[in-house]
């Protein structure tokens, strides 16, 4: 007998437009990286609280890396593209080419980033609606979201930008575009950013009480008025152009995309978890939260109904698992505020030779420092005296206020390492407890959360995971392939190639589970009294600003 010739292997590709950079993998049908590449964009800060890129920058660097990953691959084995990107602004003219989104003119920087927090005065001005679009959102509609930047533009940039706009993108959706020559846009995008309902559409009382009625008149054509669920194929696939770009076959399945957490979310909410005795097995995904931590954290809990959690987005349908409804929780400043504690220290010049000398990153270094000074203690508990509020860039969940600031109480005139690797684990600890808040939040409203399912470059720092499963009080997983999003962009190219019936058979068979890290509960009491305290902070902190504006 002669054994059954086994299929060759098949491939896609995902495409991950980050903050400061632009990522691909090649990934196979069993959710394996093999191949992975990335390359860095530009940002511009022109002035504090604006941060812009260039959409012309992201896609040659989507063709950069795009071309290293597939290189030496047999090109009829790739079967499908998928792209996820923050939820940045992308503006173009009618002939879709780049519009200054700046006073200054510079048309290539054509991108409003997802951070940027220039547009405060507006969505105050939205907010002050209470319009009903506004209960899918938390109640209170983020800085970080399109409408209130839509508003800027009109109110900042009329001439130059707003009335020669042709189409205002989403940045996953402009990718999709740039690859297929359709203007199709994502259902998660426009319903989790731009108050589009999957069952009710655009709500033109919306956009003409906050003074957008421009956009009803052309059917919404600028905005979008085709809509496509994530991992639904886009038009013909690859075009030409596109193809010869990227290094790819002409006519690949293109995927509707994702914003870059939600296809986090993707790659690991739905493994498999047999055999690691986790609460969340044999129970369905709704008792799982995934946390996705970069440069910012997101925190995504799906439920079979509608849950409206105040302070946390959502409930969106359909926006992140086809057929369940999507929350969204999140903090504006991790990975970044992080990295803002640690580098602006006075002891960091100290910490970056030490830990050249020692051939490891600045946070391995830290972290083993940090074993060094704890003695016998448990290392968390080195923060008895030293606690950290982390809003540094404003809050947006639960209390979705950008004004609060960052508070650090339990300073001394001590400069050396040890302090520095102090402040870093009291700021590790505040993002953590930050998490918990959230938590208690959704679960108040309703949610049943069990597991935490962590991805995204924070989740490689090993004290970053444990302190959330510590100060949580839950197991955390950690995905077998740590490009997760990767892995989430790879199975929406899966979705559009026709290759798995549905978004969840994808999940389960390409995202798969590595390290569990199981809470230390007899840590718990002390844990407990360190979030009393963090509650208190924030308390304060309103309180003295009452007094200050009295």
């Amino acid at each position: 007998m002669h054994s059954k010739k086994q299929d060759p292997v098949k491939y896609y590709v995902g495409i991950d437009v980050g903050s400061a950079s632009v990522r691909a993998a090649l990934v196979d049908e069993f959710g394996t990286v093999v191949a992975h590449a990335d390359q860095p964009i530009q940002i511009w800060e022109p002035q504090p609280d604006h941060y812009e890129q260039s959409s012309a920058d992201i896609w040659a660097a989507c063709c950069s890396v795009t071309k290293r990953v597939v290189c030496g691959v047999d090109a009829s084995r790739i079967r499908g593209v998928g792209f996820d990107a923050t939820c940045s602004l992308v503006v173009v003219d009618k002939e879709f080419q780049p519009l200054a989104v700046n006073c200054e003119g510079q048309n290539h920087r054509n991108v409003i980033m997802w951070m940027d927090h220039r547009a405060v005065s507006q969505v105050e001005c939205i907010n002050a609606t209470q319009h009903r679009v506004l209960s899918y959102v938390g109640g209170v509609m983020s800085v970080e979201m399109q409408p209130p930047k839509l508003l800027w533009i009109k109110e900042n940039l009329q001439e130059s930008c707003w009335e020669k706009a042709g189409y205002f993108f989403d940045l996953p959706d402009f990718l999709s575009w740039k690859a297929t020559g359709v203007t199709a846009r994502s259902l998660c995008t426009v319903v989790c950013k731009w108050t589009y309902t999957s069952d009710g559409g655009w709500d033109d009382s919306f956009w003409k009480m906050i003074g957008l009625e421009d956009l009803v008149k052309d059917k919404y054509e600028k905005i979008g008025n085709h809509v496509l669920s994530p991992g639904e194929p886009v038009g013909k696939g690859l075009t030409p152009e596109a193809a010869k770009d990227l290094g790819l076959p002409e006519g690949i399945a293109v995927a509707a995309s994702l914003i870059d957490a939600h296809a986090g979310g993707l790659g690991v909410i739905g493994a498999d978890v047999k055999g690691h005795n986790l609460p969340c097995e044999n129970q369905p995904i709704t008792s799982r939260v995934a946390m996705i931590c970069g440069t910012s954290s997101c925190h995504m809990g799906v439920s079979e109904t509608p849950i409206f959690v105040p302070g946390v987005w959502g409930p969106y349908f359909s926006a992140m698992v086809p057929g369940l409804w999507l929350n969204e929780g999140g903090q504006s400043a991790t990975g970044k505020l992080i990295d803002h504690v640690v580098r602006g220290h006075v002891a960091f010049p100290e910490l970056q030779s030490k830990a050249a000398a020692s051939a490891h990153s600045i946070y391995t270094y830290l972290n083993s420092h940090l074993d060094l000074i704890k003695k016998s203690l448990p290392v968390g508990f080195l923060t008895v005296d030293l606690h950290v509020w982390p809003d540094f860039h404003g809050n947006r969940s639960p209390l979705t206020d950008l004004t609060l600031k960052g508070m650090v109480v339990g300073l001394t005139l001590s400069r050396g390492l040890d302090e520095l690797a102090l402040i870093y684990l009291a700021t590790i600890q505040a993002i953590a407890l930050g998490t918990r808040h959230i938590l208690e939040t959704m679960q108040a409203a309703g949610h049943h959360i069990t597991t935490l399912f962590l991805c995204g470059g924070l989740s490689k720092n090993p004290l970053f995971v444990q302190m959330h499963a510590d100060i949580t009080g839950k197991p955390v997983v950690l995905s077998k392939e740590v490009e997760s999003v990767l892995v989430g962009a790879a199975i929406l190219g899966a979705c559009a190639s026709g290759d798995f019936a549905s978004i969840q058979e994808a999940m389960a068979k390409m995202g798969r589970i590595g390290r569990v890290v199981q809470p230390n509960h007899e840590h718990r009491r002390f844990y407990d009294k360190k979030y009393k305290v963090f509650l208190k902070l924030v308390d304060h902190q309103r309180e003295y600003r009452s007094i200050m504006n009295s």
